[in-house]
């Protein structure tokens, strides 16, 4: 029988987003030759499929007299609480080399007739240092790096779905050496042997039902997780609203329905919001009984009007924002779909009933009138401040001046996941550098678009920590052989028990654990409900481990089945589902923090409207210098979650003559 062979690559790089394909590139640069980026698709990331109305790029500022600094930044990264210090700093350090790579390979990033490059406030921004060069920037990134990536030559190995890591040593020593995928193309296991994995795999898009995400991106942190790499914050998600086009768009016209395919997701967020859109809700069939709903939640029409201006700049979801704040309007759009069951749009053809510039905050008065966008409808004044989030959505078939864009509050973005250096390595595995969004490094909040600059930052940092550490071969062959050849034994016991069962379908399982997460881990959480939907995840997770125990020691012959990959993808997102719950768990005594809203039965109401029972237990805020980490314990097959406490912010005031000394010597790896 043809065992499946094994295939030596020095670095491997597992994920094609902007991430990715920049630490490819920072490699190459740093003369490391055998190298190669694994990837599903080039064109199914989020980084290449996600956006907003003006994607946000973060960094250092760069424009005018505004007075900004790496510690300046960092302060600005840490002030939401629960992120590391020492990273926070690096992020900032970073963060102009990172973007002028960026620019320096074509990215359209807008400056002004001197040179400079103007900004912007984002959330959680006190100064403008945010940039975009439109809805795309993300894409316009992977369009670049994907050019330089050719053009160096880098080889790209598509169809490749990566289905477990291989790791070597025990606990406290372990070390990556290598992966298995299955080839999509030819429905065939592929074993890789690697001195170092860039892990760019993204965010967990599959495991949120109700998900912004692409619906390509699912997602692969399980793999890392299951082989005990550390995580932290995992339980700091965002939310905030977004179009639900794929959940079935609809063509409201004199109270009839057209249903369109589906296809799209995107955050309704900047832009958007601030032209002051008419929000409605009606039916489940999309028509009869349709009202402006938020009105009701509001004591004056001007208050209601200022605060969906401000949903452009505060978009997530934000426990601090209630009540009567902005996120007052996710949670009445919540409500709106999730209990009573009616769908909401946000509709740009007339403006919200009796409607008036004068009745503005004037914050929002003066933001319009600089953008002379006083106009008589949001459409026009969205078509005046950013024509191109007219034309995102009818290049995807909706046409904002003939239909309402349905909408619904969203899973996002997830600040926490594995816990990584300065350098971008796992921190307890060895050779393992994860970067993009499944490093956790933002903590409870973050800027918008920061995490555009984390990815490009830790690209950076992981090629050159490779480059100047583990340029050479230290894997043990044998080891990683083992390890490999135990992997794929294992996934095919798994396979072969899995598809043996009849009622099996893997749609309808990832739809059940999908909607599961929605329900018990989104913005709203109880503690009962996160405890229930831990003890279903880890009952079936112990039964993902007793299929692969005990397998053969033959290798199957020929083809695999052609839903392999989705079966063992359902296999690593229950995993991660499994942990996440388990952080969740252990977080409520944080209380209300970020995008999470904690229900506690003494705690404070949030509006008459909603039920009683949606009472809010407050932040405390003793766990903002402490971040929370979350680990596989391979003895309690279990994951275990503890409270680390977070050093300050290095002082760096430092003599040059020491630190060029340093630099030399490499001392500071």
């Amino acid at each position: 029988m043809k065992r499946t062979p094994i295939r030596k690559i020095h670095t491997l790089v597992l994920g094609s987003g902007a991430a990715g394909l920049a630490a490819a590139v920072r490699l190459r640069r740093e003369g490391c030759e055998d190298i190669a980026i694994l990837t599903e698709d080039l064109r199914f990331g989020t980084s290449v499929n996600a956006g907003s109305d003006k994607q946000t790029y973060y960094k250092l500022g760069l424009y005018g007299g505004q007075n900004d600094s790496p510690r300046a930044l960092a302060e600005t990264y840490l002030s939401g609480g629960s992120a590391d210090p020492e990273v926070a700093l690096t992020e900032s350090a970073l963060s102009v080399r990172a973007f002028f790579h960026l620019v320096n390979l074509g990215v359209p990033f807008p400056h002004d007739r001197f040179g400079q490059y103007i900004g912007y406030k984002t959330d959680h921004d006190p100064l403008r240092r945010a940039t975009s060069c439109g809805p795309y920037t993300s894409r316009e990134m992977c369009r670049a790096l994907i050019r330089e990536v050719k053009r160096l030559g880098i080889p790209i190995l598509e169809q490749r779905s990566a289905v477990k890591l291989a790791a070597a040593g025990q606990a406290g020593e372990k070390r990556i050496c290598g992966l298995v995928a299955v080839n999509t193309l030819e429905n065939a296991w592929e074993c890789y042997c690697c001195e170092n994995l860039i892990f760019a795999v993204g965010g967990p898009g599959g495991l949120y039902d109700a998900s912004v995400y692409p619906s390509s991106q699912f997602g692969a942190i399980g793999l890392a997780l299951e082989i005990g790499a550390a995580a932290c914050s995992l339980p700091e998600s965002q939310f905030g609203l977004a179009s639900v086009t794929d959940m079935t768009g609809r063509d409201m016209k004199a109270d009839e329905i057209c249903d369109r395919p589906a296809s799209f997701r995107w955050n309704v967020s900047g832009t958007y919001m601030q032209v002051l859109p008419r929000f409605i809700s009606t039916g489940p069939e999309g028509s009869g009984g349709e009202r402006e709903f938020l009105r009701s939640y509001f004591p004056e029409l001007g208050q209601m009007n200022s605060l969906v201006f401000l949903k452009g700049y505060q978009w997530p979801f934000d426990a601090r924002k209630l009540p009567g704040g902005s996120s007052l309007i996710d949670m009445a759009v919540f409500y709106e779909t999730a209990i009573l069951g009616r769908r909401v749009f946000l509709d740009f053809r007339t403006d919200p009933a009796d409607f008036s510039f004068g009745a503005l905050s004037a914050e929002a008065r003066e933001y319009l009138e600089k953008s002379e966008a006083l106009l008589e409808t949001p459409l026009a004044r969205l078509e005046k401040m950013n024509p191109g989030a007219v034309e995102l959505y009818r290049d995807h078939g909706i046409d904002l001046a003939t239909e309402p864009l349905e909408i619904a509050l969203c899973a996002q973005h997830n600040n926490g996941g594995l816990k990584g250096t300065v350098w971008y390595e796992s921190e307890n595995v060895a050779h393992l550098f994860p970067v993009g969004e499944v490093n956790g490094s933002h903590g409870v909040t973050r800027p918008g678009g920061s995490a555009l600059n984390a990815g490009q930052v830790g690209a950076f940092r992981a090629a050159q920590k490779i480059a100047q550490c583990y340029s050479g071969w230290t894997v043990d062959d044998a080891e990683a052989e083992k390890a490999l050849r135990g992997a794929l034994e294992s996934l095919n016991a798994y396979l072969g028990r899995t598809v043996s069962n009849p009622d099996y379908a893997w749609e309808k399982e990832r739809k059940r654990f999908q909607v599961r997460m929605t329900r018990s881990a989104a913005h709203l959480r109880q503690k009962e409900e996160v405890r229930k939907a831990l003890e279903e995840t880890s009952s079936e997770c112990r039964r993902i481990r007793t299929r692969m125990k005990d397998p053969s020691r033959e290798e199957s012959p020929g083809l695999l089945p052609a839903a392999a990959a989705e079966i063992l993808r359902n296999r690593h997102l229950l995993l991660a589902q499994e942990a996440y719950l388990s952080a969740l768990n252990a977080a409520f005594e944080a209380g209300s923090r970020g995008s999470a809203l904690v229900l506690d039965t003494v705690g404070t109401p949030i509006h008459r409207l909603f039920p009683d029972s949606w009472r809010v237990k407050p932040e405390d805020p003793r766990f903002r210098g402490s971040i929370l980490m979350t680990c596989y314990d391979e003895n309690l097959a279990a994951f275990t979650s503890r409270w680390r406490k977070l050093p300050p912010l290095p002082e760096t005031d430092e003599w040059f003559e020491n630190v060029w000394r340093a630099y030399r010597e490499r001392d500071f790896y």
